[in-house]
């Protein structure tokens, strides 16, 4: 096996979720190249992957601002022919069968296609087809299974995914703006411990999953008040009434203005920002996203509020966390739900750090 090429062209969370498989497949054929063609609104997700030699960035017309549709395509037709010239072994179209997928898996021209179908179907795309599960399973163990025709089974490793040292060195400053986060302005010792952050990530791409700007506050509030933490607000970038990638600036503002203790706000512009805010953040409370999976992908412990999603597939991976899922939307779920939640997350956080002074 000389070269195997992995395509992922959905969202943050199925990337993050395709590195176990990545890296079983380095650690079967260590001296394989490996590529992954992704898109650029999750490309970040796999920079300065160890088990990747080689990343293909495509763009999809609608995260092309001001460009036509043509000249996208057009460097996206020259992407796969460089993509064909390279002649991998083989090509695992990574996610549910989808026709767009398919087709991409089929331009590239690889010998050898492994991919999902639809059970009873035929492709023309995969020439090793493997059928839908009909019970879903979890999304890192369904991309596993596609290595099953290289020879490769077994547990699925923890996540991978690298923050960049200088964005997390980015977030430290603004975080801690004096020399040391143990000395005061003019550099001596301080007896004032400094705040444990926790990020809350108040933005999900779909509207059941977003939990409403009042029991943030009201949640963030009681944090505040309980425990010796600082709110770290962070969001999907942008205004809401952009309708090509509508954002929560608002959102995170209304947040901010009525909490008790002004919390900090980092807007992270790129996805590189995002992952190391996290990073540098005890515990996570998110609803259902990409976030969440950068925190699983992190080790961090994790408080999610769902609506709809469905665990069995996107619970997160292999890490501390609590689903508050009550119905179909996320606000169903209440205030009260998140702080119990909380505390047996922060407990446990606390126990292992050796102890967090409270309120």
């Amino acid at each position: 096996m000389n070269k195997v090429l992995f395509i992922r062209r959905d969202n943050i969370g199925d990337l993050i979720c395709t590195t176990p498989a990545i890296h079983a497949l380095r650690e079967k054929f260590p001296a394989a190249k490996i590529g992954i063609l992704v898109n650029s609104y999750n490309a970040d997700v796999v920079a300065g992957n160890p088990d990747i030699d080689e990343v293909y960035v495509y763009e999809k017309a609608k995260h092309a601002k001001g460009q036509s549709r043509l000249l996208v395509w057009l460097r996206n037709l020259r992407l796969l022919l460089k993509i064909r010239g390279e002649r991998y072994d083989v090509e695992i179209g990574c996610g549910n069968y989808s026709p767009s997928l398919a087709r991409y898996t089929l331009l590239t021209g690889d010998k050898n296609r492994i991919g999902y179908v639809r059970s009873g179907d035929r492709s023309i795309s995969y020439n090793i087809p493997i059928s839908e599960l009909r019970e879903p399973i979890h999304e890192v163990v369904a991309t596993f299974k596609l290595l099953e025709p290289l020879g490769i089974s077994g547990e699925p490793s923890n996540l991978v995914l690298l923050p960049s040292a200088d964005e997390k060195e980015k977030v430290l400053k603004f975080l801690f703006p004096h020399p040391t986060p143990d000395t005061d302005i003019r550099g001596q010792a301080s007896h004032i411990p400094p705040p444990v952050f926790v990020a809350m990530h108040i933005s999900s791409r779909k509207e059941n999953n977003r939990w409403p700007t009042n029991r943030f506050i009201e949640l963030g509030n009681e944090l505040i008040k309980r425990y010796n933490i600082m709110p770290l607000i962070l969001w999907a970038p942008g205004s809401s009434k952009n309708p090509f990638h509508p954002g929560d600036d608002e959102k995170a503002e209304a947040i901010a203005k009525r909490m008790f203790i002004k919390p900090a706000l980092y807007k992270t512009v790129n996805l590189k920002e995002l992952i190391a805010a996290i990073s540098m953040c005890k515990l996570v409370i998110c609803c259902d996203g990409g976030a969440m999976h950068i925190a699983a992908a992190l080790g961090k412990p994790i408080l999610a509020i769902w609506g709809s999603t469905d665990r069995r597939r996107w619970a997160p991976w292999k890490t501390e966390n609590i689903i508050l899922q009550k119905g179909h939307t996320a606000d169903e779920v209440s205030v009260e739900a998140a702080i119990g939640a909380f505390e047996t997350l922060w407990q446990t956080a606390v126990s292992k750090a050796g102890g967090y002074k409270c309120h």
